[in-house]
């Protein structure tokens, strides 16, 4: 092994809160970035695991340009999981069923190819988070990055 530490793997963890977000899509790809900036500056090639600690919001990789498509998503996700239909579970309120619903076919996790200490993503890419409930409060996202070490 080179003494400059060329091909020492590096592992970093960060657990951190994003503010309240409105029911709906918001792309977080900065604000992740913002929060793992000094982590991520010490990796040249790797990946970031980034995972969501809740059952009502979910984590996705989609587009992260026009705006419409954030809204659009919105739209689909009420055709598929609507907030009026009959569910047995209400203890915390009809909009917590169909979020557990979106949440689980949309998924509670992403990883993300890291070179140069960037995400490497398509042009047109970005991590949204999809906040299904109406009031769902702050939400805390564990980022696990590793890979070689700059």
């Amino acid at each position: 092994m080179a003494s400059n530490g060329e091909g020492v793997t590096v592992w970093f963890q960060r657990e951190f809160s994003l503010p309240a977000k409105r029911r709906g899509c918001h792309y977080i790809s900065e604000e992740i970035l913002k929060a793992c900036k000094d982590e991520l500056s010490k990796i040249k090639i790797g990946t970031a695991h980034i995972h969501i600690k809740h059952t009502s919001a979910s984590l996705i990789l989609n587009e992260n340009y026009d705006p419409t498509v954030l809204t659009d998503m919105e739209m689909v996700l009420n055709r598929i999981a609507p907030q009026d239909w009959k569910y047995q579970h209400s203890l915390e309120g009809p909009d917590d069923m169909p979020a557990h619903a979106k949440a689980a076919l949309m998924g509670s996790s992403v990883t993300v190819p890291i070179t140069n200490g960037q995400f490497n993503l398509g042009t047109w890419q970005g991590v949204w988070l999809c906040e299904h409930r109406d009031s769902g409060g702050s939400r805390k996202l564990v980022v696990t990055m590793n890979g070689l070490k700059k």
